[in-house]
């Protein structure tokens, strides 16, 4: 027996209630499940007018999930592959910058706790940083701020 077909609004409200989707990412998943008789911009639109849809949202709440682990380049480069309006990627921007230096170190403490003890240390600790996104001076904030910490 053959299951019955989802409609499109179906499906799209099912990926909303799971979490925030920017337009552009929605209509990535929505657009293989498209069949004769569907419109797809017309379901965003209608999305959007309902409030169900909204990339200020939607950015606030990938702000939100991954600040605690990336750094901002990283954060805002994932929010402009969402195709995001730099008018809802801008106010992020500043918060994100402000508070990268903290953040940083974080990541550091919970991935490291204790100072590099020699330069290859070092080194691996600034590559860590790096590649989770965050910016030359927050690592070296954190590496000047590391050696102040009285090992345990």
């Amino acid at each position: 027996m053959a299951r019955p077909r989802i409609s499109l609004k179906a499906r799209a409200l099912r990926y909303l209630s799971a979490r925030e989707h920017s337009r552009l990412e929605l209509a990535r998943k929505l657009t293989r499940h498209i069949q004769e008789g569907d419109d797809l911009d017309q379901l965003l639109d209608w999305l959007v007018a309902q409030k169900f849809l909204s990339e200020a949202r939607f950015a606030e709440s990938l702000v939100n999930r991954r600040a605690a682990r990336f750094g901002s380049s990283r954060i805002l480069s994932e929010l402009q592959s969402h195709g995001l309006d730099d008018q809802y990627v801008s106010p992020l921007r500043i918060s994100l910058l402000e508070g990268e230096n903290e953040r940083a170190f974080q990541v550091w403490e919970r991935k490291f706790g204790v100072a590099a003890t020699s330069h290859e240390e070092r080194a691996k600790q600034m590559r860590f940083l790096q590649q989770r996104g965050f910016s030359n001076s927050a690592i070296q904030f954190v590496i000047k701020r590391a050696r102040h910490i009285e090992p345990s």
